[in-house]
């Protein structure tokens, strides 16, 4: 049924673009806004291919002269492409290499919040291809940096924190194999805080949850000799994420946090100021949230995040069966599974 409501949008599409009484670019641009309208809220992947597809067919009618119009196009149907469910790189290669088409254009007549939302989104298609070894994640860097020259923390206060996440993750995924590793782990934190700075939690919800579930991840996994400070600010920052991501609302988004917050008690003393009683009350706890989680990702077709936890569970149980009560003074640890 969606297949089918997919292809009789993009017939009336088609049709509304062949009106002869209208000039190419007209119809260009046409096709540019009903691609948009199909690309929102997509109900299924045929929705969005249906979108590149006519983002393509509004390239092939576009005058060659039109060059702001063309660069506008690219730009969108490189949008389109970065939410195509797809396991391998193609479609983030060709997301990439439309929003590098529309640059030399928006650069010499858009505005510049368009060349910035291009760069940013540009950044994302590279940041992922560097996730899956196709590009080079200080690329994505100098992305995002270019697009903070016009979203700033005062105009743009909600750009301006989703880049500072982006910086922040992109910091985060380099390697730690040199020197600069902890300099990079404290730029991460430093730009996750600085978002922080500019959104909050009644007038920008979900980028506040964001950076906060991130902000939690980013501690904890830094390489510090402060492990237990960074724990407990972690803890606090999923508390205050899920403030926002609320099971019923946001079920996947607070599977993520309540996976993190687990994986964060597992490695934190029941009694911060006695560590050497151990941490089994937080152990059970974190069993909870794991089973929660779990349960949501299956539900949710999630396999590979729902595998992930199962496995936390699953040393959790055994470090559960094999202490007494007598052992309760031996704290446990999982390893770090960090979900956004």
């Amino acid at each position: 049924m969606q297949s089918t409501r997919a292809e009789d949008e993009v017939r009336a599409a088609i049709a509304a673009a062949e009106d002869e009484s209208a000039t190419p670019a007209e119809r260009a641009e046409m096709l540019m806004e009903i691609a948009m309208g199909l690309q929102q809220r997509p109900k299924s992947a045929e929705q969005i291919l249906a979108a590149v597809d006519l983002y393509d067919r509004a390239l092939s009618v576009c005058p060659q002269d039109e060059r702001l119009l063309s660069a506008r196009i690219f730009a969108r149907k490189g949008t389109a492409l970065l939410i195509l469910p797809d396991e391998g790189t193609a479609a983030l290669q060709q997301a990439r290499a439309a929003f590098e088409a529309a640059m030399p254009s928006l650069v010499d007549f858009g505005r510049p919040e368009e060349l910035a939302e291009a760069e940013m989104n540009l950044g994302l298609a590279i940041q992922n291809l560097a996730g899956q070894h196709k590009a080079r994640i200080t690329d994505a860097i100098s992305a995002y940096q270019r697009a903070l020259r016009t979203f700033d923390k005062a105009h743009f206060p909600k750009e301006f924190a989703i880049l500072q996440n982006n910086l922040a993750t992109a910091f985060l995924s380099i390697p730690f194999t040199d020197a600069r590793s902890k300099m990079r782990e404290a730029l991460a934190v430093q730009a996750f805080e600085e978002g922080l700075k500019i959104v909050n939690l009644i007038d920008h919800p979900a980028e506040y949850a964001m950076l906060q579930n991130n902000l939690g991840n980013a501690l904890q996994y830094a390489s510090s000799s402060h492990t237990l400070e960074n724990n407990l600010r972690a803890l606090d920052a999923y508390d205050e994420a899920l403030k926002v991501r609320l099971r019923d609302t946001m079920p996947l988004e607070y599977a993520n946090t309540v996976a993190n917050k687990a994986n964060c008690l597992w490695n934190l003393p029941d009694d911060p100021e006695r560590p050497e009683n151990g941490n089994r009350a937080n152990v059970r706890a974190a069993r909870e949230y794991y089973r929660e989680s779990r349960e949501i990702f299956s539900a949710s077709g999630q396999a590979e995040k729902a595998r992930t936890v199962a496995e936390a569970l699953e040393q959790i149980e055994r470090e559960l069966l094999s202490a007494s009560p007598g052992d309760s003074d031996q704290q446990g640890g999982g390893e770090h599974r960090h979900l956004n």
